[in-house]
This record gives structure tokens, sequence and C-alpha cells, in this order.
């Protein structure tokens, strides 16, 4: 075995061809062995072997910069940098990330997490080298899905334009960019790819940019290679109108090939693109049919594959009733960032194929473009995950709030999501939503109040409604309590415990423990955190001297703020207080259950606090 042998990427340099090709070989075992134990992103690691293993065997990651865009693609990167070993600790609590971590490792460039900002950040980081004096390379590594966010484009534009020495690898899977087709291209392809090219185009432009009899030649063959190029090979015209040298497509799955095109690339010294075809899910059957659904996997077997068949989630739960709403009314349609299944919007895609739009990476564009929709007569619902509606925040503002238009915003992964942390975790939206004017948050706390709150909100709220619900399953507590603002599930004389969404249910576990304990706990439950009214809020303490406020959201400006501050503003404040939340902090990656736990939001921990408080 290759691999048992490689400690560090300076292993990988030494070893001959052949040996090379055996070790992706034992690369692609390891990733399946491990991520069907782990769960985890397989399909665009399976694809991204051979390119990784040619980037360790050209550049020092322990000095050179290389930053992931999104970081879905370093598994491999990890393995050759000392972490093979620590894999079945993969999306763990005390484990290694699914994303690179520079706390992890010198050689993890950049925090990843979200998509499309590689480019920037690393020509921020050759920008600093030059500024500094120092000498490394930087490298941005990218996947076609990546070039549909705006962000992309801003930093190829940038970068290109500065003549910053910097290399952008674009992994093209096929999955956003249409491949070249057509025997010339595949010829040029195969040409450009060749040492013997690189040396004589070097050797070539030399010599003719001695004379100015030579540099007239030069130009007149540039302008003529350039029309050929725009009719055979357009991404390479379009990179190279924004100032980069284009190198490419080169075959992602040939390891000489690559390193090759990666070593010229590094002597160009100037931004240089480097077009890279690869396969999603190489090596895997069913991930190479299906990469979409091996794209982000839990435990299965590998000898069966992933489970197509879902359990019931939220998501799932949002899909369908958003169906039932769009068979009542024409004017409802469906707006994705890149997200369809993971939102739960495939049966929406199927059944309503005229009313679904899948925009890219782009959330600023989709608010936008909802904006637009409703402006003009539509009902646009906008499913998106917690972490990436950040993206889209000037917009919320600008385009949808501003005017109280009527978008919906189908809020999913909110609170705290587990395996994939710190970048993935939805714990700022309660707070950034509920400052926006206009805008309405509904929170439900199970199945059966999601399908009343997603109608409420598309028929029945005016202006901007976000609804925000969890990743995954829904808890203990089944009723629909989802009327009114603010709902008291029980009474109590003792202390008031509140909360909202999920957190309910580790609010109830506590009021069960405290009342065997002999403390009378009354539990209130708010459906709508924003807007807040004076009324609603003075009934949140009742005739209790203490009140508990429990939510997965940052302690700034966080829901029990807001109730503490009116309650002082109406001279009714409890005489005591407490509020638990994640304070200031970015949690970890983990089972949800675990960092409830870590931050005491669980039953048992909120149970400790309200005793404390009440004695």
């Amino acid at each position: 075995m290759i691999l048992e042998k490689i400690q560090n990427p300076n292993d990988v340099k030494a070893l001959s061809a052949q040996e090379t090709e055996q070790l992706c070989g034992e690369l692609r075992q390891f990733l399946l062995e491990q991520v069907s134990h782990t769960g985890g992103h397989l399909a665009s690691n399976l694809g991204a072997v051979e390119l990784t293993v040619a980037i360790h065997r050209v550049f020092d990651t322990h000095r050179d910069r290389l930053v992931f865009d999104v970081g879905h693609q370093c598994y491999v990167h990890k393995i050759l940098t000392g972490r093979r070993e620590q894999f079945s600790t993969l999306r763990k609590a005390g484990g290694i990330s699914g994303f690179p971590k520079p706390h992890e490792s010198l050689h993890d460039a950049f925090i990843a997490g979200h998509a499309s900002n590689s480019v920037s950040v690393a020509l921020g980081m050759a920008k600093a080298r030059t500024l500094l004096h120092e000498d490394y390379a930087v490298l941005a590594l990218l996947g076609d899905g990546a070039l549909s966010g705006g962000l992309a484009y801003e930093g190829l534009n940038n970068a290109g334009a500065s003549g910053e020495p910097m290399i952008v690898i674009l992994n093209d899977n096929g999955m956003s960019i249409s491949r070249n087709v057509g025997a010339m291209s595949a010829h040029l392809s195969q040409l450009r790819t060749k040492p013997e090219y690189y040396e004589f185009k070097k050797n070539y432009r030399d010599v003719l940019g001695r004379t100015a009899v030579g540099r007239a030649v030069y130009d007149f063959n540039h302008r003529l290679k350039t029309g050929v190029k725009k009719a055979v090979l357009p991404n390479a015209t379009m990179f190279e109108d924004m100032g980069f040298t284009y190198l490419g497509p080169v075959d992602g799955h040939n390891t000489e090939k690559l390193e090759n095109t990666l070593r010229w690339a590094k002597e160009l010294n100037c931004p240089v693109l480097v077009h890279v075809n690869t396969v999603k899910g190489k090596g895997y059957g069913p991930a190479e049919r299906e990469p979409g659904l091996y794209h982000g996997v839990g435990a299965f077997d590998v000898n069966h594959g992933v489970e197509k068949n879902k359990k019931e989630d939220f998501s799932a739960v949002f899909g369908q009733t958003l169906c039932a709403l769009a068979s009542e009314d024409e004017r409802v349609c469906a707006i994705t960032a890149a997200m369809a299944d993971g939102t739960g919007l495939g049966g929406f895609t199927e059944t309503y194929p005229e009313r679904f739009f899948d925009v890219g990476i782009a959330e600023g564009h989709a608010c936008a473009m909802a904006a637009g929709m409703a402006k003009q007569g539509l009902i646009p619902v906008f499913a998106v995950y917690s972490s990436f509606l950040q993206r889209g925040y000037d917009q919320l503002i600008h385009d949808i709030a501003l005017s109280n238009l009527h978008v919906v915003l189908a809020v999913d992964r909110a609170g705290m999501v587990g395996a994939d942390g710190e970048t993935h975790h939805g714990i700022f939206d309660a707070t950034f939503l509920s400052d926006i004017p206009n805008m309405t948050v509904l929170c439900p706390s199970n199945y059966a109040e999601l399908r009343t709150m997603l109608r409420r909100a598309v028929f029945e709220i005016n202006g901007p409604v976000a609804i925000r619900y969890p990743r995954g399953g829904e808890g203990a507590y089944h009723d629909d309590s989802a009327d009114g603002n603010l709902v008291e599930l029980s009474g109590g004389s003792d202390i008031t415990l509140c909360a909202y969404g999920m957190m309910i249910n580790n609010i109830l576990g506590a009021a069960e423990l405290l009342s065997a304990q002999g403390i009378s706990a009354r539990v209130v439950k708010i459906n709508c955190i924003s807007p807040f009214y004076d009324r609603d809020i003075r009934n949140v303490i009742g005739k209790c001297n203490a009140l508990l406020v429990a939510e997965e959201a940052t302690s700034v400006g966080c829901v029990g703020q807001r109730i503490a501050a009116i309650l002082a503003e109406n001279r009714i404040a409890p005489e005591k207080l407490v509020l638990c939340n994640l304070n200031k902090a970015f949690p970890a990656q983990g089972d949800v259950g675990e960092l409830q736990r870590e931050f005491g939001l669980d039953a048992e921990n909120l149970a400790k606090k309200a005793a404390e408080v009440v004695r």
C-alpha cells in the first residue's frame, strides 16, 4: 500500500509515475471506505483525486497558498497533508472538518464553506506577497458551479487586469459549463498540454519580439489564432479577455498532463487560468451515474449505494406543501440557488417546471429577482439555506423590504446544523431578519405548524415573510399551535420558560425535569419573532418573577434581549432573568445534540439554570 507510506506531500513528490497512478486508485478506495462510514461530500472528492495529487507534486502547500472555493473537494488534500489517520473523525465533534480549516494545518491556506470567493481571496494573498517582497505561488481552486456566482467574476476581472502572478484552476466536471466538442477542440486541447508546445510558444514569442518586423508578424499571427480560438474554444477567449493566460482544457484524470500544465502555469509568472475537465464521482459507478445524489451523503453501504427514499423532514414537508399551494394559485413560483433537492423542491421542479427557477449560486440575484417578480404580481417563494441567505442581505433590505414586497423566504437549515460546522450553522438569520423593517419572521416547531405558517405566508400576510425551520426532522412536540404570535403551552408560577422553533422541545423537557423537583414552570412558545408587539411581550412573563429565554442564536440582538428590553421599557421586567444562547461564538461541527449540551441548551442544562434562578 503506497497510501500508508504517505505522511506529507514530500512523499508524494518522490513517487514514480506508476506509483502515482497506484496512489490515486488507493485514494479513491480510501475515500469510499471512510465517507461511507462518516458521511460527507463524496462525488466532488472522487473527481478531484488526480488533480489534487498533481498540485502536491508541483507545489508546496506548506508555503504556497492553495485557496479552495467552497471546499467540498478538499478531502484528498487533507489526506496527503498528514490527516489520513484522523479521517474516521471527519465532521465529528473534536475531529477534522469537512472543509479547509487553517487551525487544523498550515497546509490549509484559508477557511472555506461558501462559494465563489476563492479568486478574490487568492488575489489578496498574491498582492500581499508582492508588497511584502516574498516568494511563493498562489492558487485558487474552484469548481465550475462557483462560476454561477457573481463574486467569482468580480475576482476574475480584477485578478486578470492586475497582472499579479497567480493561478486559477477551474475544475470543470460538466455540471455547469458545457463541454467543448468537436475534433478541432480535442486536437487543440491535446496540443496545448504538451511541454513541447509551451517551450515552442515561449521561444517563438522571445525571438519575434526582438525586432519591429517580428513583432508585427507576431501580432498578425496572434489575431489569427484568437479568431480560430473564438470558434472552437469559447471558454479560452472569455478568460483571456479578462487578462488571463488560458491553458487547457486538460484531462483532469491524467496526472502527467496535469503536472506538465501546472509547471508551465507556474513558470509564466502572470495571471493563468488552467481549465481542467474531470468526472464527478470518478471511480465509483453509482456516483458517476448520479453525482447529485452523491454530492453530500450520510453513512451508506458501498455495495448497495445511497438510499434514495429519504425520510420525511422539514425540507420535504416544505416542498410538498408548496406544491399544494401552487395548485391553488398560478402566481406561486419557487426559486432556488443551486439547491433544488436540498431544499425539498425536487417535486416542484417536475410538477411546475415553468414556475421553477434555479439561479445558481447567486443568492443576492435570487432576492433581487424575487423582488421584481413580486412587484409585477407573482408570489415568489425563495427556498434557501440560512447561512447562504447571508449573501443576499443587501437585496433583502434594498430590493424587498424597502418596497414592502410580498416575497416569501423559506429559510432552511435554521439553527445549528451539525456536521458541516461553522460555515453552515444558521445562527444569524433570527437576528438579521428581525432587524429588517416590514419583515415578518415565523418559526414553526413541527411539520403541522410549517404547513399552517407557509399557507399564511403565501396567501394571508402582506409584505416580506420569512419562515425559518431546521435541518432534519421534528421533535416530540407535535401540536399545531401556529395561530397567534405567542402561545402559552403550560401554566406555572415559579418561572417562565420561553423559546421558539425547535428549541421548544428542550424547554418542555426542562419543564418536566423542574416539575420533578417541585418547581412550577410556565412554558411560552413564540411563533412570530418579528414584528414584536408590546401587548404580546407583556404576556411572556405572566405572573412569574423569573424568566428564561432559550435560542440557537448569537447573543447580540437576539430574541431574549429584545424581550428583556421591551419588558424593561414597560416597567414589568422580571426580578430574575437568564438568557440562554450561543453568546458570540462560531460553533464547530458535531452532532446537534452534542452542540446543544456544549452551549447549555439541552433540557438538562436549561432545567439546571432555571432551578438556580428560582432558588
